[in-house]
């Protein structure tokens, strides 16, 4: 498997990647980053393992929740990664584990205190139908302007339907002409 990580990570760098995000287990994070890439790693809430972990929701409420993020981190730094998203952590102990690690924090319902903040283009363009996130904040509502683009394609289609049923497409302005001649030669040639 760490293989895998390695080709794909490696064929990122190619392409200009600065970093490489990668929450597999510490050994293929230490693979990655005895190869020389950077890798943003994650930390708190993991949605990919939330199944393990208890499901979606905060990690770290409990001084023993709190210690294992942390020592989560640490594992992190000795693997050598660069960065890691600190995810739906308590704003005071993101703080802490901010303060105390020289990993580059991306903080995600974190509070305050990571050292940059993320948030989904989804969150951001309030695309996101159903549950949203505590973290998540919409700057524009782009799921109305989907559900409306979606209405406009099913009439397209079912206008471009109804069209080919009814013999309306295509029209001969959607052919391509072949003069009488050619077309004489051709069904000569064919028999």
């Amino acid at each position: 498997m760490t293989s895998a990580y390695l080709r794909k990570a490696a064929r990122m760098m190619d392409v200009g990647a600065d970093s490489c995000y990668c929450s597999a287990s510490f050994t293929t994070i230490k693979a990655l980053a005895d190869e020389s890439i950077p890798v943003t790693s994650h930390v708190g809430l993991i949605p990919s393992k939330a199944t393990w972990t208890g499901g979606f929701k905060a990690v770290g409420k409990t001084a023993d929740q709190a210690l294992k993020v942390w020592e989560h981190v640490r594992r992190l730094e000795d693997c050598g990664a660069l960065a890691a998203e600190l995810e739906v952590v308590p704003d005071r102990i993101a703080a802490e584990i901010t303060r105390r690690t020289p990993l580059i924090m991306l903080g995600m319902g974190a509070g305050p205190w990571a050292d940059a903040q993320c948030l989904f283009a989804e969150d951001v363009l309030g695309c996101t139908r159903g549950h949203k996130p505590r973290h998540a904040k919409i700057y524009r509502n782009f799921r109305t302007e989907m559900d409306r683009l979606q209405q406009e394609r099913i009439a397209a289609f079912g206008e471009f339907k109804a069209d080919v049923d009814r013999g309306a497409y295509p029209e001969a302005r959607h052919a391509v002409p072949v003069s009488d001649d050619e077309l004489a030669k051709f069904l000569e040639a064919i028999g």
